[in-house]
């Protein structure tokens, strides 16, 4: 939702307010000040909307500034530089995207939860393993449709 949402938002920003000020050079800031807020405002949503929704999700939801795929995902569309419409659905299909990666990783995580894994693996060392074989099998992907 927050993808979809700021990648509008920040070309919106970019077209219509930094290239005609001659401000592209501002746009990382700029960037992540949108989706800083725009997080920020997605909170106090939820806070009035659903209180025990927001108890719920604690401190996850200000680390939903997952920055680093946001800012790339609107760095990505301004560099092939998408219209409206097809930054709205690079958006979409980019939040989905992350959202089945990580559906699929937690999916995996509470499978082998009551596995015995070897001590040294607990952790982050089975994660980084599962990480790994996942992105080995999204990368037979790779080329599967020539457009």
């Amino acid at each position: 939702f927050v993808m979809a949402c700021t990648s509008v938002l920040n070309y919106l920003v970019y077209y219509y307010v930094l290239v005609p000020l001659e401000l592209t050079y501002l746009r990382y800031i700029v960037f992540i000040i949108v989706i800083a807020a725009f997080v920020q405002l997605v909170e106090m949503i939820i806070e009035r909307v659903s209180e025990p929704l927001y108890a719920a999700l604690g401190i996850f939801l200000p680390l939903i500034t997952v920055n680093c795929a946001i800012l790339g995902a609107s760095l990505f569309m301004i560099i092939r530089q998408y219209d409206l419409l097809s930054s709205f659905t690079y958006g979409v299909g980019s939040g989905l995207g992350w959202f089945l990666a990580i559906l699929a990783m937690a999916g995996i995580r509470q499978k082998i939860a009551k596995a015995r894994i070897p001590k040294g693996l607990e952790g982050a060392g089975i994660t980084l393993i599962i990480t790994g074989m996942m992105a080995l099998a999204f990368i037979g992907f790779t080329g599967m449709i020539n457009i």
